[in-house]
């Protein structure tokens, strides 16, 4: 009888966006032979009529698996998961509160913190207290920890006196695919000539940082975000959105689509300042972008300190400046971040790793 796996804490299946989406998919889709998937599926994000998704049976919560209902949509995932599953993969610390009474079902609990979510500034106080406390009491009381980058791990272990499972993220279900006339008409875009990015829009990935360094630049600029999701978001669309080398595009959830804007760029802009390995970033790498990224120890650890780093809008400004006079190697870039994505950041290398924390 194979193991029975409960994976709780993410949108769920058939997943459409973002880092957890991709991991459930793939875990069920490479592991399904090995064990027996229990995947908890948020009715928002649900396929009406889906209850089975990659070989995993999908059991559908009638909440949002993020904001305030992710406490209650993994309360209730996890006492369901108990009378159902011997190993409870936890995504995220949103229900970690109550991993003191799930302990008591004698479970395995693996627990994927994801980045250090009360850092951000989004949260309110309350909220970063509680976020704080949740990751406390999820770590004490987990029987393995995953953490995603060398700088999570460290701060785990330095935090909480335990050594977690380095698990990073895999990137290589992006894939090139060539800029047809019709998108290079709507964009106004040509190939190779423009930069990218795509991420939720929020003051941590910098995005007004960036905004601001290519309003005087003669390279197009494209970023795919939540845009209409925050005042943040609306007033910088509202700010910059009538500027001629901007395209500021609402989220982009057909994977082609997204593969097709992105793996046709010059280079890809990463200004994330939060979180750990971040997946958008291995996805640029498994596509061999050059990476222009936020300077901070996160994306270093992530491309080996391999990239083209940025701390300020004056040296964006002056890495755009220096690419317009053929001052970067960009073929170079590219080749090293290719080759440290097919070495570290492939989907066969990191669900081999979850199957090994699941049978340890």
């Amino acid at each position: 009888m194979q193991t029975r796996v409960a994976i709780i804490g993410s949108n769920g299946l058939p997943g459409n966006y973002g880092g957890w989406d991709q991991l459930v998919n793939h875990l069920t889709l490479k592991l399904g032979n090995r064990f027996s998937f229990l995947v908890y599926t948020s009715y928002y994000n649900a396929v009406k009529g889906v209850t089975e998704y990659n070989g995993a049976t999908l059991r559908i919560i009638w909440l949002k698996a993020n904001g305030i209902q992710s406490i209650f949509y993994d309360m209730i995932s996890l006492f369901h998961a108990v009378t159902k599953c011997d190993i409870l993969l936890v995504l995220g610390t949103s229900g970690c509160v109550f991993f003191p009474i799930i302990k008591l079902f004698n479970k395995k609990i693996i627990l994927n913190p994801d980045g250090i979510e009360w850092k951000r500034k989004k949260w309110n106080k309350f909220s970063r207290w509680f976020l704080k406390l949740s990751e406390k009491v999820g770590i004490q009381h987990s029987n393995i920890v995953i953490a995603d980058n060398k700088i999570i791990k460290k701060y785990i272990k330095e935090t909480y006196k335990i050594e977690p499972e380095l698990i990073e993220y895999g990137g290589d279900h992006a894939s090139h695919v060539p800029m047809c006339a019709e998108t290079k008409s709507k964009y106004s875009l040509e190939t190779n000539n423009y930069a990218f990015k795509v991420c939720r829009i929020e003051p941590e990935n910098n995005i007004h940082l960036i905004l601001d360094a290519f309003k005087d630049s003669k390279i197009t600029v494209v970023i795919v975000g939540n845009w209409n999701y925050s005042k943040y978001g609306r007033k910088l669309r509202n700010k910059y959105g009538a500027y001629r080398n901007y395209r500021l595009l609402d989220p982009i959830y057909e994977q082609e689509r997204l593969n097709e804007l992105r793996s046709n760029c010059c280079f890809y802009i990463h200004g994330h300042s939060v979180g750990g390995t971040n997946p958008s970033l291995v996805e640029a790498m498994n596509l061999g972008l050059c990476v222009v990224a936020f300077n901070i120890e996160y994306n270093i650890e992530t491309t080996e300190n391999c990239a083209i780093y940025f701390n300020s809008v004056s040296d964006l400004a002056n890495i755009l400046n220096e690419y317009d006079n053929d001052k970067i190697d960009i073929v170079s870039y590219k080749e090293k971040m290719n080759e440290i994505a097919k070495r570290r950041y492939t989907w066969g290398l990191i669900t081999e790793k979850y199957a090994s924390v699941f049978l340890k």
